[in-house]
């Protein structure tokens, strides 16, 4: 026996109804209208917005599903050769609106052999065009009653149940014993209470996007939540994720009124698509400012961070939430790439600090920025713009010896993070890549970091951790590699 797996549509992999589509097809064949088809009214026409809105934010309804369910009458007489052409056509524009890492989560359960099923309430007449773009190996849905001759027309009737709920469950357990699918071991994807009898179905179900009452009963099975336009585990509230909920108030005199913080150049950042910003790493304030900066570019951000960071608790969970990158240093694993490459391929923007840590001793002051692979690898691996940003007088707000940042509002230190152009990478070599990485982020920096100098014994001791007893001027090598 194999496995499978089976996808929802509407609000699962894409982020609304599909039907607003494919009425606006089969009108523009001229295969009746907006205004004569039951269910394209309350989705698709102006006067009634607000149940397309009610749809798209809260899901399923029984209320919302009867015109679905009547939508069958005004097919009567329609050419099935017709509409299966406007379909198509309809079909083709739903896969350019496939949710970012709906794509991405197709694609892996192909790769692991598992048979896709695409299981809808929609009538297959709009579906299975659909599913054969997708390259899928089964549908599900609402069946037509249609003429059997060689001009067949649809009869304005249903051929067998409307698919939805426990009937849609029931169908997809009939597929799988005609295919020999194992559903304990398969795996669903749904936003609808609704499809519970589903999900209970499988041995991995997954509440995509769920509604308010999946939400809840997510939480009581231990169902992962997942949101297609967005990495693992990051979470959403009413829609929204948690960074911009917060963008209102991450305002620099807000977050950081000790600060005196100066942005140049911040239309840089690009307003949309994948990115992988870089910035050289001075100071623990260095997150906030970024943070600012990303903020105030209106883009929601992945962060790789460390592993001793994300083991604290509800700190490490939130930085999850948020979509925070664990980085175990010490492991040598390639996982927290795999997973800054897979928001990338998502169209998210990542940000990292290719030296890794802070500098320490004589390396803080060294003209010559130097990092490690990890950014270049992983440039290279998905072919997205690098964005540098120069940090500087982020030590003077909370230099490494110190526990907490300078509170004071009275000394203000001045903070500068200026956002360059993108690098111009070779991708041939990754020691070749990281040295202009490194060397772009040198040139953002003010004129004084390039002049060399002897610090004093109390600036090197300000590089290193709290209650450091050793030798200041005695430098910490770096060996490059992939961490990041």
């Amino acid at each position: 026996m194999t496995t499978a797996a089976i996808f929802d549509l509407d609000r699962t992999l894409i982020d609304e109804s599909s039907t607003p589509i494919f009425m606006r097809h089969l009108a523009e064949a001229g295969i009746g209208s907006d205004s004569s088809i039951p269910f394209a009214e309350p989705l698709v026409h102006a006067t009634s917005s607000l149940l397309k809105t009610i749809f798209n934010v809260m899901g399923e309804s029984r209320i919302l599903m009867q015109p679905a369910k009547l939508a069958v009458r005004a097919s009567v007489g329609w050419s099935v050769g017709d509409v299966d052409t406007a379909a198509r056509k309809a079909a083709a524009e739903i896969v350019d609106h496939l949710l970012p890492f709906a794509k991405l989560v197709i694609e892996e359960h192909r790769a692991a052999g598992d048979l896709l099923v695409l299981a809808s309430t929609s009538p297959l007449a709009f579906t299975r065009p659909l599913a054969e773009a997708l390259g899928f190996d089964g549908v599900i849905g609402t069946a037509w009653g249609r003429t059997d001759d060689e001009h067949s027309r649809y009869t304005g009737t249903i051929d067998g149940v409307f698919v939805w709920g426990p009937a849609k469950a029931d169908a997809v357990r009939e597929w799988a014993a005609e295919h020999g699918v194992r559903l304990s071991d398969s795996s669903a994807y749904s936003d609808s209470y609704y499809d519970a009898p589903l999900l209970d179905l499988v041995g991995h179900p997954v509440a995509v996007n769920p509604d308010a009452r999946l939400q809840a009963l997510a939480a009581v099975k231990g169902w992962p939540v997942r949101h297609l336009d967005k990495s693992t585990g990051v979470i959403k509230v009413a829609g929204r994720e948690i960074q911009e909920w917060a963008r209102p108030i991450m305002r620099p005199e807000l977050i950081a009124p000790y600060a005196d913080i100066v942005f140049q150049h911040d239309d840089k950042i690009p307003a949309d698509g994948p990115a992988i910003v870089v910035f050289n790493h001075r100071s623990y304030f260095d997150p906030t400012v970024m943070g600012l900066l990303l903020a105030r570019a209106g883009r929601n951000v992945r962060g790789l961070g460390k592993k001793e960071v994300f083991d604290v608790p509800l700190v490490g969970r939130l930085l999850e939430g948020i979509g925070g990158v664990r980085v175990e240093r010490a492991s040598g694993s390639d996982e927290p790439l795999e997973a800054a490459a897979r928001a990338l391929r998502g169209g998210e923007l990542v940000m990292m600090a290719p030296e890794g840590t802070i500098p320490r001793g004589p390396a803080f002051f060294d003209p010559e920025l130097k990092g490690r692979w990890g950014a270049a690898k992983l440039a290279a691996d998905t072919r997205v713009p690098v964005i540098p940003v120069g940090l500087w007088g982020t030590e003077n707000v909370w230099p490494r010896n110190q526990r907490l940042p300078n509170l004071s509002p009275r000394t203000r230190p001045v903070v500068t993070a200026v956002v360059g152009d993108p690098v111009d990478l070779k991708y041939r070599s990754p020691d070749a890549d990281t040295k202009r990485i490194m060397a772009a982020l040198g040139d953002l920096l003010p004129p004084e970091s390039r002049i060399r100098r002897q610090p004093t014994t109390e600036e090197l001791l300000r590089t290193f951790p709290p209650g450091y007893s050793g030798d200041p001027n005695a430098e910490v090598l770096r060996r490059p590699g992939t961490d990041t």
